[in-house]
């Protein structure tokens, strides 16, 4: 299922021992456009103080309660490393913070979350069985190269909050702003952006895959995209009021002349 990332917002994050605060914002990867961590803004017990969650300890959604229960303990939270929110996350940063949690680097494989599709895969034990043990040291055997390979990468990691407001450039010109996200509940990737067209004419809110994303620049602050500006402007309304459907995936891609993303999806499900 897809949720808008604005809603998303001040949804309590419970630990298994009590609540630990609420979504304030969240860090996507600009290279797969997955959300990487949640910011949640802790309460009193912890000074206010603002921390990362990972979607690999998500587990479900409590959605009527507005509750996204985790897998951790509020001391793991307390005790986890201080990273400065404000600031850009660096591998070095990742690399302290998943070290701490005893994750994999979800960086180290070919899929959006290691080797495949759910971060919640990535929790060490996951699966069970010797198949699993052998698999994960593997997969330990080859954190040191890795680490060494990617130590001065830039993460890519970007605040939704932040790339809100971007312009949208067609390639023949401007056409709208970044307006919000659309994140699957199930991989955490960012689905769709939503575009905000009503500033070029009396437009309306459109939908825009990142595969159709050519670049972003951070110092101009703008989203470059593959289509046409007659072509975003005639795109289906987005309705935020309406569950979005695959049929309404359908219509999307039909109307971009694009292949759907679910192939791939399938595709990498079987393989898995």
């Amino acid at each position: 299922m897809l949720h808008s990332a604005k809603d998303l917002e001040d949804y309590v994050i419970s630990a298994t021992d009590g609540e630990i605060g609420y979504v304030k914002d969240f860090y996507f990867d600009d290279d797969g456009w997955v959300i990487r961590y949640l910011v949640v803004e802790a309460g009193s017990w912890l000074s206010s103080r603002k921390v990362l969650i990972s979607p690999i300890s998500v587990r479900h959604p409590k959605w009527l309660e507005r509750m996204i229960p985790v897998s951790i303990t509020q001391e793991q939270v307390r005790n986890s490393p201080n990273i400065d929110t404000d600031k850009p996350v660096s591998r070095q940063n990742e690399e302290q913070y998943l070290g701490y949690y005893g994750y994999p680097y979800y960086w180290g494989g070919p899929g959006v979350w290691g080797d495949g599709l759910y971060p919640y895969a990535m929790v060490p034990g996951y699966g069970g069985g010797a198949e699993w043990t052998e698999r994960q040291r593997e997969m330990e055997a080859g954190l040191r190269a890795e680490r060494d390979r990617h130590r001065n990468d830039d993460p890519h990691l970007r605040s939704c909050q932040a790339v809100s407001g971007y312009h949208l450039h067609a390639i023949d010109g401007e056409i709208g702003h970044v307006a919000g996200y659309l994140i699957d509940d199930d991989t955490w990737t960012i689905r769709y952006i939503i575009v905000d067209t009503s500033n070029w004419w009396l437009g309306h809110k459109v939908l825009i895959a990142p595969d159709w994303i050519t670049g972003v620049d951070w110092s101009t602050k703008t989203v470059s995209v593959i289509l046409s500006r007659e072509s975003v402007k005639e795109a289906p309304a987005f309705d935020p009021n309406i569950e979005w459907s695959r049929e309404q995936d359908l219509s999307l891609y039909q109307h971009y002349g694009q292949a759907g993303y679910w192939a791939d999806s399938i595709e990498s499900e079987t393989e898995i």
